[in-house]
C-alpha cells in the first residue's frame, strides 16, 4: 500500500486509482493477443523490459551506457545456445541469459562506474564493441548468419510454447515479473539513494552512502533485466542475429527511453511500443524508416521534453482528477 501510495502521490492520484491503473494495463494484456497479432506484440514486451531495464540506469541513477545492446544480445546467443544445441529446458536457457546479463554487468559496471559523463559512455561503448566482435568471430553464434532454429519448447516440461497464444502469454508473465521488479526497486529505500545519486552526488557521498556500490548495484540489475529481455527474445523468435548486440540497438534503447519519458515508470515502455511499431509498419520503406523515426524523436523532444508520458504526468500534476 504505501509503495502504490507514493507512486500515486506525484500526480494527485489515490492508492484505489493506482491499483485501477495496473489492473487495467493487465487486463489489456491478457486480452490483446486476440485483436494484434501476437509476435508483433511480444516483440514490444521484449523491448518494453529492455527499455525499462535501461531506464532505471539512465532515468533513475543517471548513468548514460552505450553498451546495453551487449546485455540483450550476448544473453539471446546463450540461451539460444543452451536450449538449441544443450537441449536444456526454455526456463534453464533464460537463467542462463539473465545470468550472462549480470556477469557482464559487473565486469562493464567494475570498469566504468568510477567515471562519469561522456567517460563512462565511452567505456561501455567500447566494452560493448568486444563483445560484438565476440558475437561475429565466435563460432556458436553463427556469425552474420546468426543462431537459427532456437527451439521454444515446453513451458516446466508440459506445455508447448510453439502456439503462438501459449508463447504470448509466457512472455507476457516475463514482462511482468520484470516491469515489477523494476517498480519495486523503483519505490524501495534503495531507488530513493539511487534518485539522490542523481540528483546530487556529492551530497550522497556527504550522507555516507558508498555511491559506487550503489551504482554498481543498479548497473548490474539493469544488466540482469536486459538480459532476461534478450533471452526472451531469442525464444520468441527462435534466432538470434548480431542486430541485437550491435551498438545500433543501444541506441535505439536511448530513443526508446528519451521519447516515452526517462525517470517515468511507464515512458521506456511507451517509448518502445512506439519505435517497434514505426520499424514494423514502416519496414517496406527500406532506409526511410531511420529517416522517419529520426523525425519522430526531433519532434518529440521538441515538443514534450520530458517524453510522452513525462509531459501527460505534468499535466496530471496541473489538473488532478
Amino acid at each position: 500500500m504505501s509503495v502504490a501510495l507514493r507512486a500515486g502521490a506525484s500526480v494527485g492520484w489515490t492508492p484505489s486509482r493506482v491499483r485501477l491503473v495496473f489492473g487495467l494495463m493487465v487486463g489489456i494484456g491478457l486480452v490483446l493477443p486476440f485483436f494484434v497479432y501476437p509476435v508483433f506484440i511480444m516483440n514490444v514486451l521484449c523491448m518494453a523490459l529492455f527499455a525499462s531495464a535501461f531506464n532505471l540506469l539512465l532515468g533513475y541513477t543517471g548513468l548514460l551506457s552505450f553498451g546495453h545492446a551487449a546485455f540483450l544480445g550476448a544473453a539471446g546467443y546463450v540461451a539460444g545456445h543452451a536450449v538449441k544445441v544443450w537441449g536444456l529446458p526454455n526456463e534453464l536457457g533464460l537463467l542462463l541469459g539473465v545470468a550472462t546479463g549480470t556477469l557482464l554487468g559487473l565486469v562493464f559496471g567494475g570498469l566504468a562506474i568510477r567515471r562519469s559523463g561522456i567517460y563512462f559512455a565511452m567505456i561501455t561503448l567500447g566494452l560493448a564493441q568486444v563483445v560484438y566482435f565476440l558475437a561475429v568471430q565466435m563460432p556458436f553464434t553463427g556469425g552474420d548468419d546468426g543462431l537459427q532454429g532456437v527451439p521454444r519448447g515446453r513451458l516446466l516440461g508440459l506445455l508447448s510454447l510453439d502456439g503462438k497464444y501459449a508463447m504470448y502469454y509466457f512472455v507476457y508473465a516475463i514482462f511482468l515479473l520484470g516491469f515489477g521488479l523494476i517498480y519495486r526497486t523503483i519505490h524501495s529505500p534503495f531507488g530513493h539513494v539511487l534518485r539522490s545519486i542523481r540528483e546530487n552526488e556529492p551530497r550522497a557521498l556527504s550522507l555516507g552512502y558508498d555511491v559506487d556500490r550503489y551504482k554498481l548495484l543498479a548497473f548490474v540489475i539493469s544488466a540482469s533485466l536486459s538480459g532476461l529481455a534478450g533471452a526472451t527474445k531469442a525464444l520468441v523468435f527462435q534466432a538470434e542475429t548480431l542486430t541485437d548486440v550491435h551498438w545500433h540497438k543501444s541506441g535505439e534503447v536511448i530513443l526508446m527511453t528519451l521519447l516515452g519519458g526517462m525517470g517515468t515508470v511507464m515512458g521506456p515502455s511507451v517509448g518502445a511500443l512506439i519505435v517497434v511499431t514505426l520499424e514494423n509498419y514502416l519496414s517496406g520503406l527500406g532506409s526511410w524508416v531511420t529517416v522517419i523515426t529520426g523525425a519522430v524523436f526531433v519532434v518529440g523532444v521538441l515538443g514534450f521534453r520530458r517524453g510522452f508520458v513525462g509531459e501527460a504526468i505534468a499535466l496530471a500534476k496541473k489538473f488532478p482528477f
